[in-house]
């Protein structure tokens, strides 16, 4: 034994460093060894054992993998062979367990590359890495250690079934969903679960991994759950005083060290308005999650965001319907992708002559929308008083389809007055002329092959195609009269300009005295014959570029700008 001390360390030879143990419970063993020919050694033992090199007890994480003991045990060996000898290994010997066919410059490569801790471990040696022991029968004893790489946790999402997960802390709701490929259903298992969100969330992976032998896609919006997954394979435990937390994380290592199909896990952010299929399976799980008193009740500025997803109604109607700012309402438009790119529709009115008060002069036309197939020829009415709109989908554009749809139009509407068209064929028809006398309705043209007296439906045109490129991602799928529907009650009760807070639905059915027409005080008109002005007459109506008088033979529509206000000239008094 006093020899064997005395000359323990041979200055001849080099040193060199082996992992060794099984885990948890990983030591080294730093060594001299002397190439002697197995014949002649002669009973003479070629290992000469330095210092053996151990692990803290308390480790600090409390989750680490095998990889990172491997680091740590690297990292203390170099540190004392260099107090030791002030020289570093010529090798280390990191046993690894190789499937067949497998490279082993490939596979150190791949494990220095995934393993950041081994990296800074390794900094700067020079010396070789083997992944054998060397014969001897301490290193090849029962217990001995060798680094696993397999993995079944993917690097790539998978073409495979998608989960969510998601928690609650107030609800206590441990929230599961996917959706079911064969019937294209949504699935959920919500189970409550007392502890923190985290606590729940990671119940509801264990079940997950527990239900779904077979490859999944996990998806949580927990950045605290997402890593303890990517981590949870073969990882070694260190006990915590929550029981439950301890309870889940032995249960999910223990899952996934022994799991055999892949599994994809990815970190989304929560409460986004994003896009796809990611997005929309996190806000259900969110929903499914939340409070049940809590969930149809986001706060003012959140619901007129999701009301604008649905119908992408203009900014007025958002001040209006939600008691916003301007500001505000403008923000929720700006950062809506279809309404950046196909502009909101107006409610400008032009300065064509029109009714002064609901169903006094309507406009109708057609119009071509070809995404509606064999439906294409959409006819419109507008109220030119309200603004009140009605369209319906047909397969033609011929007198009875034009019937057709002013029948349907009255059912929305109520009966006109007046009725204004263009010259086409179908509204100038027998048949189209005949309807119109039994309904008494007076039928009115414009000039032939021009659409400048039909100013207001023409603007119509644009608007209902704007709303409905705009709700396409919503209602791509519905059928032409769903899809027009939608068009129509966003642009009839939820769209208004600044000038008049009131949809065109409250102004064409409106039965307040407010609503009324009233007449305004007397003005000054410019005679565009004679450039002399002309009155005091009432002023019946005005609007943005437009004004009506009330003049002996009858309302006059002028422009704006030829109208100022009549004041009265008062005769001075002399003393």
């Amino acid at each position: 034994m006093s020899t064997r001390q005395a000359h323990r360390y041979d200055p001849s030879l080099s040193f060199k460093f082996i992992i060794m143990g099984r885990l948890p419970h990983l030591h080294g063993v730093i060594f001299q060894w002397k190439n002697i020919v197995k014949k002649d050694r002669g009973g003479e033992d070629p290992l000469l054992i330095i210092e053996w090199v151990f692990l803290s007890h308390q480790r600090s994480k409390r989750m680490t993998q095998p990889q990172e003991l491997v680091a740590e045990l690297i990292r203390k060996a170099r540190s004392r062979i260099r107090d030791l000898a002030g020289c570093d290994f010529v090798c280390i010997h990191i046993p690894i367990s190789m499937r067949s066919g497998q490279i082993m410059k490939a596979m150190l490569e791949h494990l220095l590359q995934e393993n950041e801790a081994l990296q800074f471990a390794l900094d700067s040696f020079t010396g070789q890495i083997s992944i054998h022991r060397p014969a001897h029968k301490i290193f090849n004893q029962d217990a001995k250690f060798a680094l696993s790489l397999k993995s079944v946790q993917s690097k790539k999402p998978l073409k495979a079934l998608t989960m969510f997960t998601d928690a609650s802390g107030r609800s206590h709701k441990s929230v599961l969903t996917w959706k079911d490929p064969q019937t294209q259903q949504w699935e959920a298992d919500v189970v409550e679960v007392e502890g923190s969100p985290q606590v729940a969330e990671l119940a509801a992976v264990v079940r997950a991994f527990e239900r779904f032998p077979e490859p999944f896609n996990l998806v949580t919006d927990s950045a605290y759950v997402a890593g303890v997954v990517s981590r949870a394979e073969q990882d070694i435990l260190q006990e915590v005083s929550n029981i439950a937390l301890f309870d889940l994380l032995s249960k999910l290592v223990k899952l996934v060290s022994h799991r055999e199909q892949p599994f994809y896990v990815m970190h989304t952010r929560s409460h986004t308005d994003l896009l796809g299929f990611i997005a929309v399976g996190n806000r259900r799980a969110d929903a499914l999650a939340a409070p049940a008193a809590m969930a149809p009740l986001p706060n003012i500025f959140e619901q007129a965001k999701l009301s604008h997803q649905l119908f992408h109604q203009n900014t007025p109607g958002l001040v209006r319907r939600f008691h916003l700012t301007r500001e505000q309402a403008r923000a929720i438009v700006a950062a809506c992708p279809s309404c950046t790119q196909h502009a909101l529709p107006t409610l400008s009115a032009g300065v064509n002559p029109r009714g002064l008060k609901s169903c006094e002069v309507w406009q109708t036309d057609a119009t071509h929308f070809p995404e509606f197939g064999r439906s294409k020829f959409v006819h419109v009415s507008v109220d030119t008083f309200s603004g009140t709109v009605f369209a319906s989908a047909h397969t033609g554009e011929k007198s009875m389809d034009a019937i057709k749809h002013l029948i349907q139009a009255f059912s929305f509407m109520g009966i006109l007055r007046e009725l204004k068209t263009d010259n086409s064929l179908a509204y100038r028809s027998k048949e189209f002329c005949s309807f119109l006398q039994q309904w008494g309705v007076e039928h009115k043209t414009g000039i032939p092959h021009s659409p400048t007296g039909q100013a207001v439906v023409e603007r119509t045109h644009r608007d209902i195609k704007r709303v409905l490129h705009q709700q396409q991602q919503v209602l791509k799928t519905e059928p032409p009269s769903i899809r027009l529907a939608r068009a129509l009650f966003t642009i009839n009760f939820l769209n208004c300009s600044f000038e008049g807070l009131n949809p065109p639905v409250v102004r064409n059915f409106g039965a307040n005295p407010q609503f009324d027409i009233k007449e305004r005080p007397p003005v000054m008109v410019r005679n565009p014959e004679t450039g002399k002005a002309e009155g005091p007459h009432d002023l019946v109506t005005w609007g943005c570029g437009y004004a009506c008088m009330s003049t002996p033979t009858g309302p006059r529509w002028l422009p704006s700008k030829w109208v100022r206000p009549y004041v009265p000239k008062v005769s001075g008094s002399h003393g």
